[in-house]
């Protein structure tokens, strides 16, 4: 490793609401929080004397010659616009979900991002979560046999938006794990949602059909008494369920099983999971390790713009229009 990728780049967060403030801690664990920036000019104050580093104003930020990259959790409807005045006054950006909400806004963030040679990294965050990082390889590896089946379940009595629905809100994370898993945007989506609250959906469902037979399903609800945080995938072989509820050491299970017919009858064995061996990290932490890392190497992210436009295209089809008087 030479001296330039030794040196930590200089990042600054531009908004200090939930996500944002967990990016500010974060990066500052990392050496790598130059600044931060907010509309609300006193809590930006704030964080910045809390993590003793700058307090740069928004109209500043965007050409401020000592920052290298911007993250961005803002509303929704402000990233596409933030992101491209960034990249091209020449910043790398990390943009919290969704990156708009629209699909050409996205691909115009995406398209400036690519012709100024910036980096453009999205927050699909559960992507770096180690137990999900397993069970991509047992995949690849062919443990589960061909994959057949992805349901994800999030549910939750979650933060309540005005510009988006449960779907946008929810869904991008597991919607970014399940195509990272099929490898290939799926032939057909169909969405299903029900607004209880007001006019955007409270529940959603979305049923995916990929190439090669591959059947997805995908339920977010930010109505629940409850939380539920599952992706389980069905293949030839074996079964694997990721359950970011249960506790590391069964985080991760895989279930083998055998299905055969036997004189016209179907006949099945099953057995107790096998609990996979997940090494413990904090996924926000590694999202960030590997922005950074992005940013000193100039590789590509995993979590790219080209991977987060895919996702607003399947979010875009799958979802369900309410009428805003009933």
């Amino acid at each position: 490793m030479n001296k330039a990728e030794k040196m930590a780049p200089r990042i600054a967060v531009l908004g200090c609401g939930y996500w944002g403030s967990n990016h500010i801690r974060t990066l500052k664990s990392l050496g790598a929080l130059y600044a931060v920036a907010d509309q609300n000019s006193d809590r930006a104050a704030g964080f910045a004397a809390e993590q003793g580093v700058l307090h740069i104003e928004v109209e500043d930020l965007f050409t401020h010659p000592d920052v290298d990259a911007i993250v961005m959790a803002l509303p929704p409807q402000f990233h596409a616009a933030a992101a491209i005045r960034a990249v091209n006054n020449g910043k790398d950006v990390l943009v919290e979900k969704p990156i708009a909400l629209t699909v050409p806004d996205a691909e115009a963030a995406v398209k400036a991002a690519r012709d100024n040679n910036r980096i453009f990294m999205v927050g699909h965050v559960l992507r770096f979560h180690p137990a999900f990082e397993k069970l991509l390889e047992l995949i690849k590896v062919g443990d589960l046999g061909d994959v057949r089946y992805i349901h994800s379940h999030r549910l939750g009595l979650g933060k309540f938006h005005t510009e988006n629905d449960a779907l946008w809100d929810l869904a991008p994370h597991d919607l970014s794990m399940i195509l990272a898993i099929t490898g290939t945007e799926p032939l057909e989506v169909r969405g299903e949602g029900a607004a209880v609250l007001d006019h955007l959906s409270d529940f959603a469902h979305l049923h995916l059909r990929f190439p090669n037979n591959v059947r997805g399903h995908l339920f977010a609800s930010r109505l629940n008494p409850y939380r539920e945080r599952r992706l389980t995938v069905v293949g030839t072989k074996a079964m694997a369920v990721f359950d970011d509820m249960e506790p590391w050491d069964r985080k991760l299970a895989v279930y083998k099983h055998s299905i055969w017919q036997d004189n016209g009858q179907w006949a099945s064995t099953t057995e107790e999971p096998s609990y996979i061996k997940v090494a413990q990290g904090m996924p926000l932490t590694r999202e960030c390790q590997s922005f950074i890392h992005s940013i000193q190497t100039r590789e590509e992210p995993k979590t790219d713009g080209e991977e987060a436009v895919r996702v607003l295209r399947i979010l875009t089809a799958g979802t369900v229009a309410h009428n805003k008087a009933g």
